[in-house]
């Protein structure tokens, strides 16, 4: 796989990891075990993040929600995007967005939709939204005069506030039509004691990854010109549960926010 680094610990590798996955090399199960070693619950903020993203995709095709643009996917496990979304519509499409080429290796040999649904993949980054929207893969499979719902699922908090990740997501915001949706979840240090947000972060950015936790406000603004459903900006275990397993965890074992917000426009209730 071109491109490949293995001596490198990647955010991806370690949230496989995280799942208990078996796609990580030793750098990241060296780097995401200190990191479970300091603060055991990140097993449970991981599970209760991967079902959020089945709550929201799911809420999202019932608004009549026909396509995805999946960025930072992550290493396929089970209920990815295009399963979630196509038990509610068949027809639904969607596109995965990453820059690991062991993720998208797994993508494309084991991320397939049915016959009357369509899945594409884009190797790019970020922080190129141009790059994504004008890729062949992304005007080949979705219709930006259409709603799409765009997902950011646990991805802008390693994006630091130099690569300018409000700006990147606004650019990616300005090119969905109304009725479009923003699924989105983020990690915060805000219900975890300073001195063990401390060492996580330092564990992050001492194997050359850069972690940027942020508070209520500071993801909020990332909603900025859409409006959020009900129940808002919220712990992401709070946001529409549905699992008995998302009603027995704290704040402090999921350590971050999540929400949906619609792009202004009519036909589309919240």
């Amino acid at each position: 796989m071109s491109g490949l680094r293995v001596d490198l610990p990647h955010p991806a590798r370690m949230y496989d990891y995280y799942l208990g996955g078996r796609d990580s090399f030793p750098a990241d199960r060296n780097a995401a075990a200190r990191v479970v070693a300091l603060f055991p619950q990140v097993r449970s903020t991981a599970r209760a993040n991967r079902r959020f993203l089945g709550r929201a995709v799911r809420f999202a095709a019932r608004q009549g929600i026909r396509q995805f643009l999946d960025i930072g996917t992550g290493i396929p496990t089970a209920d990815n995007t295009h399963q979630v979304a196509q038990t509610v519509a068949a027809d639904a499409r969607v596109v995965y967005v990453d820059n690991d080429p062991m993720v998208l290796s797994h993508a494309r040999a084991l991320l397939r939709g049915n016959a009357e649904g369509r899945t594409a993949f884009v190797d790019a980054d970020f922080r190129e939204p141009a790059e994504i929207l004008r890729s062949p893969q992304v005007t080949e499979v979705l219709d930006f005069s259409l709603p799409v719902a765009l997902m950011v699922v646990s991805l802008l908090h390693f994006v630091p506030a130099e690569d300018r990740p409000e700006q990147v997501l606004r650019q990616l915001k300005d090119a969905l039509a109304p009725g479009s949706a923003l699924i989105l979840s983020h990690a915060t240090d805000a219900f975890t004691p300073p001195e063990i947000a401390a060492h996580v972060l330092r564990t992050y950015t001492g194997a050359g990854t850069s972690l940027t936790p942020r508070s209520h406000r500071e993801v909020l603004r990332f909603f900025d010109g859409l409006d959020l459903v009900e129940p808002g900006l919220v712990p992401v275990h709070r946001w529409r549960t549905e699992d008995a397993e998302d009603l027995g965890l704290t704040s402090e074992e999921v350590a971050g926010y999540a929400g949906v917000a619609l792009k202004p426009g009519p036909g589309i209730a919240t």
